[in-house]
């Protein structure tokens, strides 16, 4: 069937974070939200349909995993990436972030160091510190208006403690954003690889975060951490999920893999007790998105495309003085501002105050994220215009 992604829906009075609490989170309801990861599109018919056939039932207990959406599970990501998992590999979650956050409860201890990049996702800057560890920020490098792995720096960060290294001693866990958000990235296997080789010989284990994995651009591929070897698969805890892919953040269920026994029973002890499954409606739709939403999918990401060229086009002929990090995957743009000369309040004025447009503020991100905004682009292209034409509204009145 044919989706029309450039229809208007009305999320206004149903709860939703991004409509519904602007005011608590930008001091004003008069903004247009361009900011929380979830879309302003209908879902997938596969998924409402299954919804539906589920709701029909009037019980709605206590629930596990189907052996047909386990099958969905493991068809898919072979034939995405031609990657064999095992069933006794998948661990199920209601998100990525409790799972992110039950992998530190199992893989460190308190006043263990944690590598992440910065800027990175801004729920890991509380993720580290809130599992007792410190945080080893490595900064990205921008070359060419493309963020890359500072490898020299991760090295310093991994070493061995000793002249010339840093004193703390070698991290035990490094949280791996791919594809990065917020600045788009999809890291290539030959990064990959060095980032592994850097984290594992030092004894750490990679969690990486793939929720963004299928949102890719310009014929952009996606690798897997732990489908890179088998030295990769038993040290490293991938995290999938449809949340993203498929806007089914509200539905929360996500799939994480851990090859190794060790490493997954450690896990699901430190999850035990504070972590339910997954509910009946969240699997329902797993299910459902993973085996039949890639009709949806493909036609998406087409829209998706054309909302990226459009912005990015746009940027270029009118608003010169901001800056497009052009992703290769996510609906995230970020956007880098400084050209407009105005520090981090004055930054957010200029869009919430001025262009009435709601973003969410670079230094959220980490340091490395002062002087940039990202966009959320996931819909209606009439409503990405809107936006961009408020944008250069205000910045032809500053001229």
């Amino acid at each position: 069937m044919k989706y029309d992604f450039d229809r208007l829906i009305d999320r206004t009075g149903t709860n939703s974070a991004k409509w519904d609490m602007r005011r608590e989170v930008f001091g004003t309801e008069d903004v247009l939200p361009m900011w929380v990861a979830d879309m302003d599109f209908p879902v997938a018919e596969p998924i409402t349909e299954a919804l539906r056939r589920r709701i029909e039932h009037p019980i709605y207990g206590y629930t596990h995993p189907s052996p047909s959406l386990v099958r969905a599970i493991i068809e898919r990501i072979e034939r995405k990436y031609n990657w064999r998992v095992k069933a006794e590999w998948l661990v199920f979650t209601p998100g990525v972030i409790p799972a992110l956050a039950a992998a530190l409860r199992a893989f460190t201890h308190p006043g263990d160091a944690v590598v992440i990049n910065d800027p990175v996702y801004h729920p890991f800057w509380s993720l580290v510190p809130n599992a007792g560890c410190r945080i080893a920020a490595s900064p990205l490098k921008m070359i060419d208006s493309k963020y890359e792995m500072d490898f020299d720096d991760l090295k310093r960060r991994f070493a061995p403690p000793g002249p010339g290294f840093l004193a703390a001693p070698q991290p035990k866990a490094m949280i791996l954003c791919n594809p990065h958000n917020p600045v788009g990235r999809v890291r290539t296997q030959e990064e990959l690889v060095e980032v592994g080789r850097i984290a594992i010989d030092a004894g750490a284990v990679v969690i990486s975060d793939e929720v963004h994995c299928e949102l890719l651009f310009d014929g952009v591929k996606h690798t897997p951490f732990a489908a890179i070897s088998e030295e990769f698969a038993q040290n490293s805890v991938v995290c999938m999920s449809a949340s993203k892919t498929f806007n089914l953040a509200g539905l929360a269920a996500s799939v994480i893999i851990i090859p190794n026994p060790r490493l997954r029973a450690t896990f699901q002890s430190a999850r035990s007790g504070i972590m339910p499954q997954p509910d009946v409606m969240a699997l329902a739709a797993l299910e459902a998105a993973f085996r039949d939403g890639d009709e949806w999918l493909g036609q998406l990401l087409a829209y998706l495309q054309g909302n990226l060229d459009f912005l990015v086009d746009f940027f270029e002929r009118r608003i010169p003085q901001i800056k497009v990090i052009r992703p290769q995957g996510t609906y995230l743009v970020w956007l880098d501002c400084r050209g407009l000369g105005l520090d981090r309040k004055q930054l957010c004025d200029f869009f919430i105050r001025q262009a009435k447009i709601g973003l969410d503020e670079g230094s959220r991100f980490g340091a490395g994220g002062e002087g940039f905004m990202r966009m959320n682009i996931a819909c209606p292209r009439s409503t990405l215009e809107e936006a961009l034409r408020r944008v250069e509204r205000v910045i032809s009145h500053l001229s």
